[in-house]
């Protein structure tokens, strides 16, 4: 028994230090290495203190700030520790309660604006965090935001079309712009 039970003990031991271990550290050395601003959860500092992330959505809710995507993270919103969506379908009624909600919200903070809103601005993303908007919600917001900071609209589109990423590769995914960075900017703007 002691036979062939040394073997695999002994596997278990081998495979733990390598997949458990050696594995991990690796990898870990090499990100840190090649790509120190990601593997550190391309934080932002401003004034030597960390204010956030650009991979991770904040709320904001002022009218003097563009707002993100709504968040389905639970006990509160925007909680990176409970990333995911609200798994609800384009047909349940809480779903559906909230969406409605949301374009009320926007409605109202937008009395003048004529434009669909933008399905970003009133449905979570599937992780809950999304830091991005699309190019078109940045454009819905501006009236509201120049309004409130008494700030020229070409100005302020300036602004938004300077902080446009383009397609991740140059070809996946769709132009958007981050929502904390961009504030980070206007609050800048003198």
């Amino acid at each position: 028994m002691l036979k062939t039970l040394r073997p695999a003990l002994l596997l278990f031991a081998t495979l733990s230090l390598l997949t458990g271990l050696a594995y991990p550290l690796l990898t870990t050395a090499l990100a840190q290495a090649l790509f120190p601003q990601q593997a550190n959860g391309s934080l932002i500092e401003k004034n030597g203190q960390i204010i956030g992330s650009r991979l991770i959505g904040q709320n904001f809710s002022a009218d003097k700030y563009f707002w993100g995507r709504p968040s389905a993270t639970s006990p509160m919103a925007y909680n990176a520790g409970s990333s995911g969506g609200s798994n609800l379908g384009p047909t349940n009624k809480a779903q559906l309660d909230a969406v409605k909600a949301n374009l009320d919200h926007l409605r109202q903070a937008h009395p003048t604006q004529t434009a669909t809103v933008p399905v970003d601005l009133v449905t979570a993303s599937a992780s809950g965090l999304d830091p991005d908007i699309s190019v078109a919600a940045a454009y819905y917001q501006l009236d509201r935001v120049a309004r409130a900071r008494s700030m020229p609209l070409a100005r302020l589109h300036q602004l938004v079309d300077d902080h446009i990423i383009g397609e991740t590769f140059g070809l996946l995914g769709e132009p958007r712009v981050n929502v904390l960075e961009l504030n980070l900017a206007l609050d800048a703007v003198k």
